[in-house]
């Protein structure tokens, strides 16, 4: 599901894990996700693709998709002074034959499909012709010597402005190069080279210029069959500095190179406060610079900026609220997920909401988040989330207001979450969306 979480060693890789695992490991999940709206006329806030009935639970306002995860990992060889691992991750995702039956639709931009001329798909004789895709989303080798690890392959990544996100049916995932050394206490540095991607990134050549489906998916990260393509126009350099020394503050600091194309650093700080237990107190601060010429239309290199405040405060085991506030300069006109389409990518921002991505990263927005968790009586979890992102420019407004309701419950390896969303866009009529996830770990 779309909810961001900035972890302590944000630099690497889910699965880092595995450099300290002997012998075999194999884990994974099999997901369902379900959507319906009744915003007229399109099945999501982001991404218009078939035109919706303005119906909840009507095909053609709904998407479906099924997807299975299977993750494996193996010392090579280890001893007093160096381990070498490897791993492998795959990814397949289905409709179960659910298109143009019981939905219109389909969650991830990984398949590919015949779409008919119609641009009502969903009323074109017999919808769209949905195929399943699968792909090797991980492949990766690591030496670890000492407190020093270097990884090369396939691999998550875990970074403020180029990360995996994994609140859709599919992920995306890197072809890099990361070397992370904690030979400094308290203190995590990072280097990276990223080559290639899956993500629908933008930069560069158009990654999806193979037919795919994603002007059906409402929630599409990954290229038509998983396939990567050139990240940027000759791969990005990524720096990373994570410090705890202070213990009640996390600070983090990371510098970007996408060649030829953009410079870009991001600055943050979290505060556990310990003169006020279960204070909670964070900023974020990042810059862009887009070189003149990588985007048509410039005359002149573009630098630009945005920020962001949180204050929270948890009860462990009971509740915790969070409220932010985020500006974006006016000249920002990049996405925040550099792995993903710009106008549609998740973002690191406190404020970021629980669905629409795309609203609280535009050029000349402000927006606020008010956000509360809490276990109900040990029956389920119950989340409140709203989104209000206002945006000034001279073509107009795509201003944003999100609120959303969850409720989620975990029975063994089972995890279940029911989501309710109303949402307005713009002029737009406010559109409400109901979401069902299922996830069985094993």
């Amino acid at each position: 599901m779309k909810i961001v979480k900035m972890s302590l060693v944000a630099a690497l890789l889910v699965g880092s894990s595995a450099f300290a695992v002997e012998n075999v490991q194999m884990s994974g999940d099999a997901q369902l996700m379900y959507n319906t709206s009744d915003a007229k006329g399109q099945t999501s806030n982001v991404i218009v693709g078939n035109t919706g009935s303005g119906t909840l639970f009507d095909k053609d306002s709904s998407a479906a998709d099924a997807g299975l995860n299977l993750n494996i990992t193996a010392d090579l060889a280890k001893n007093d002074l160096v381990t070498v691992s490897t791993g492998a991750g795959y990814t397949a995702i289905s409709t179960l034959g659910l298109e143009n039956n019981f939905v219109s639709n389909v969650w991830g931009g990984a398949h590919t499909a015949t779409i008919p001329t119609k641009a009502n798909y969903g009323e074109a004789l017999g919808g769209a012709k949905v195929e399943n895709a699968n792909w090797l989303n991980e492949g990766w080798v690591a030496v670890t010597t000492g407190k020093s690890t270097a990884k090369l392959g396939r691999m998550e990544l875990d970074t403020p402005l180029a990360f995996t996100e994994k609140w859709s049916i599919e992920k995306n995932t890197f072809e890099a190069a990361v070397l992370m050394n904690q030979d400094v206490k308290d203190t995590t540095l990072v280097a990276a080279y990223v080559g290639n991607g899956n993500g629908t990134e933008t930069f560069g050549q158009n990654a999806n210029s193979n037919v795919s489906a994603n002007a059906l998916a409402v929630g599409g990260v990954v290229n038509g069959d998983g396939k990567f393509a050139t990240y940027g126009s000759n791969g990005a350099y990524a720096l990373g500095a994570i410090n705890n020394s202070f213990k009640p503050l996390t600070a983090q600091a990371w510098y970007y190179d996408v060649s030829k194309l953009t410079q870009a650093y991001w600055l943050q700080a979290d505060v556990k406060c310990s003169l006020v237990d279960g204070l909670l107190i964070g900023a974020q601060y990042t810059g862009l610079t887009i070189d003149k010429g990588s985007v048509a239309g410039n005359a002149k290199d573009i630098s630009s900026g945005a920020m962001a405040a949180m204050l929270g405060y948890e009860v462990k085991d009971m509740v915790t609220v969070k409220g932010a506030y985020s500006s974006v300069d006016t000249d920002f006109g990049a996405g925040f997920n550099t792995a993903t389409s710009t106008g549609t990518a998740q973002s690191k921002l406190y404020t970021e909401s629980w669905w629409s991505y795309g609203f609280v990263t535009q050029a000349d927005t402000t927006a606020m988040a008010i956000n509360a968790v809490s276990p109900v009586q040990g029956l389920f979890d119950l989340g409140l989330y709203y989104t209000k992102a206002d945006q000034t420019v001279k073509a107009g407004d795509r201003d944003l207001s999100e609120f959303t309701l969850t409720a989620g419950k975990a029975f063994g390896p089972l995890e279940t979450t029911l989501a309710l969303i109303n949402s307005k866009v713009a002029t737009a009529d406010a559109s409400n969306a109901v979401q069902a996830y299922l996830k069985l770990k094993f």
